[in-house]
């Protein structure tokens, strides 16, 4: 579906929580290891920003993610991410308490994945999202496929879709803007 399409349009409206996996969606597909051990993630400022402005308008944010990271709690901390679950292997379970918890139907949730962990949620949800790049399996079940890659901007794309959808701003009050880097 185009991001004009009228259906698109009308999932991207209903949505109050977008749920995103980490690895090949907010950060590129790589995994940088340094000698010592320590693994390097690079995030991309114009999706933390859109995550921050998505959670500024009264949408939930989440991140479920089947490794394990420090440097995740760190930039869910930043971006003021509702919720984080890491080393999850069964992603649904685990979006449907978080559903459950903020009385939020599924056809309300938006959710974005690049790989085969994350069929179980996209196949459930109002506005399945993924990457451009994306494994095949992943874009054949998915409402929208972004025009960018995974820590690239696909992940600002939805969350400006689901902004304009609502007719919210796509920049709230800039109260907060200058304490925080995205």
């Amino acid at each position: 579906m185009t991001q004009d399409s009228p259906s698109l349009l009308n999932r991207a409206a209903q949505i109050r929580m977008l749920a995103m996996d980490v690895d090949g969606v907010l950060t590129p597909s790589d995994i940088t290891y340094l000698s010592n051990g320590e693994e390097i993630k690079t995030y991309n400022v114009k999706d933390g920003h859109g995550i921050w402005m998505l959670g500024k308008s009264g949408i939930v944010t989440a991140i479920i993610t089947g490794r394990q990271s420090p440097i995740n709690e760190r930039r869910a901390q930043e971006l003021e991410i509702n919720a984080l679950f890491q080393g999850v292997k069964r992603k649904f379970p685990v979006l449907q308490q978080l559903a459950d918890e903020h009385q939020i139907a599924l056809h309300e949730i938006a959710y974005i994945g690049d790989d085969l962990p994350d069929l179980d949620i996209l196949t459930q949800v109002g506005l399945a999202a993924c990457p451009k790049d994306a494994v095949s399996e992943v874009q054949a079940v998915c409402h929208f496929t972004t025009s960018k890659d995974g820590g690239r901007g696909a992940v600002r794309e939805l969350a400006d879709l689901i902004l304009r959808a609502k007719g919210l701003a796509t920049i709230p009050s800039t109260e907060g803007l200058k304490t925080h880097s995205h």
